[in-house]
């Protein structure tokens, strides 16, 4: 099933698209954000808290999201739910 598109930053413009899918199958919320600044993504790979190594391993990345997507991100983790459900 191809990802279901929840929706893009109203103020994105031409050049930049954070975006908000839910992925269907997988029952995942995917993002597209921007790349955070170094200093940004070093404080969080030197972050250590329980259940949680420093580090950001090879298969993860850190991104960013504005805060006025919370809609976005709330329709996406109740299309998960609803998928789970299923």
């Amino acid at each position: 099933m191809p990802l279901l598109f929840i929706g893009i930053d109203p103020n994105t413009g031409d050049k930049q698209s954070p975006t908000v899918w839910v992925d269907q199958d997988e029952q995942e919320l995917v993002f597209q954000g921007w790349k955070p600044s170094v200093a940004l993504e070093a404080e969080c790979a030197a972050t250590e808290i329980p259940g949680h190594a420093k580090g950001i391993p090879d298969n993860e990345a850190v991104i960013r999201i504005p805060a006025r997507m919370v809609p976005m991100i709330r329709e996406a983790c109740d299309a998960v739910e609803r998928s789970h459900l299923r």
